[in-house]
């Protein structure tokens, strides 16, 4: 029998190694860390899920909206962060809104254009809501009182309001002896020197993690100094003791990572289910 040529011999040679790395690292391995997962770790490995009475009620990596059908707060239950990640707490678009400190000046909605808030805004229209919800000042710098961002664009002869719409009155009648007028939707406000204007706000009553995203968009944590915060008006809701919320506020805390990596945080699925368990 004649000898392959080595072309071939080569090219049989590459294709059994394929044959062999694709049983060896497409079939056998995972099925062998699949096992090992489901034998040693089988709640995480099948998503931490979380059940009541029998049914999947969510998953204690990731976060979900405690809203009713219009997207309002359910006021009994503890709220969770806000999400950037799709509508909200989406495992298939996970992701940060990728808005930066700078991003501070609207889109207003003009004609067919919807608009688009920037960051600031977002945060500002956030805090006033959570304020709002909460009972006390959802105030903070930068932002007007009616939740936009505090932000003017000077001109030589005029500012603008950039966040504010006409025919809204400007969070401020003047800037440096310019009129501050409110913006026109439509109207191109990019020529003008961007300032941001703090006000006199103190030290925010709303956590910063009350309104602003994480960066996955599915933490399913809160600070507890957000939790503390929606502690009385969850229990007024429920009929509860204010110190009995409290405790279970501390039961479900959980220290820093290694002991100092971090921050303490709190589950709000399993606040919010140890709740209606009493």
């Amino acid at each position: 029998m004649e000898r392959l040529p080595s072309w071939l011999r080569q090219h049989l040679t590459a294709l059994r190694t394929v044959a062999v790395l694709t049983v060896l690292l497409g079939l056998i391995y995972p099925l062998v860390t699949t096992g090992v997962a489901q034998a040693l770790f089988n709640d995480h490995a099948n998503g931490s899920i979380v059940r009541k009475d029998g049914k999947d009620v969510g998953s204690a990596l990731i976060g979900q909206s405690f809203t009713d059908a219009d997207g309002k707060p359910v006021t009994k239950y503890f709220q969770s962060r806000p999400s950037a990640a799709g509508d909200g707490y989406d495992p298939t678009s996970t992701g940060a809104s990728n808005l930066g400190p700078e991003d501070v000046v609207d889109t207003l909605p003009h004609g067919t254009n919807e608009g688009r808030q920037s960051l600031l805004t977002q945060v500002c229209a956030r805090s006033k809501a959570v304020g709002e919800l909460e009972g006390v000042s959802g105030a903070r710098p930068f932002c007007t009182s009616g939740g936009v961002g505090a932000v003017l664009k000077v001109f030589p002869d005029r500012a603008v309001s950039v966040n504010q719409a006409c025919p809204g009155a400007p969070f401020v009648g003047a800037y440096q002896g310019l009129k501050v007028e409110c913006a026109k939707p439509g109207e191109d406000y990019a020529a003008g020197r961007t300032v941001p204007i703090r006000g006199n706000a103190g030290t925010p009553a709303v956590p910063a993690d009350a309104v602003t995203a994480g960066g996955s968009g599915l933490d399913p944590h809160i600070s507890v100094a957000y939790a503390d915060l929606q502690a009385p008006r969850v229990a007024k809701e429920r009929g509860l003791p204010t110190d009995r919320v409290k405790a279970l506020i501390n039961e479900h805390t959980t220290g820093r990572a290694l002991g100092f990596m971090g921050e303490p945080a709190v589950d709000v699925l399993e606040l919010n289910l140890a709740l209606d368990r009493g």
